[in-house]
């Protein structure tokens, strides 16, 4: 079950609250995030929404690894996700949209679900918080 403050956060946090520049992703930094969410939050142009979910997707996830720009992506894509199926029925690019999303989502929890199945090492005996 969520905290309640977290689910706060989350549900208010604003894009632009978000310090984009500094989230390491799989080619760089999240600096043009905002950028492609506002691209797939229109859902007008069938080309310009698949170039922004390419460049989202890929660098939010990368063979398996997620980064510090994935948590606070997904936050801004579970949005989208909600708007593209409110006007999936009218609208064939939020269709799509809603479509690829929730691949991308299961792509995401699998990740997850494989990473918290790994067996980790012993944390550096020098290195161990006290």
């Amino acid at each position: 079950m969520m905290k309640e403050e977290n689910k706060a956060y989350i549900t208010g946090l604003d894009v632009r609250d978000v310090p984009w520049h500094r989230l390491t992703t799989a080619y760089g930094r999240g600096t043009d995030f905002p950028v492609y969410f506002e691209t797939l939050f229109k859902m007008d142009d069938l080309k310009a929404v698949k170039k922004a979910l390419y460049e989202l997707t890929t660098n939010m996830e990368h063979q398996s690894t997620l980064w510090h720009g994935t948590p606070f992506g997904m936050i801004f894509m579970s949005r989208v996700l909600i708007e593209a199926l409110n006007k999936s029925e009218q609208n064939p690019i939020a269709n799509f949209l809603a479509g690829e999303l929730l691949d991308f989502f299961n792509c995401i929890l699998q990740c997850y679900h494989d990473g918290d199945e790994m067996e980790h090492a012993d944390p550096l005996p020098f290195f161990l918080i006290c």
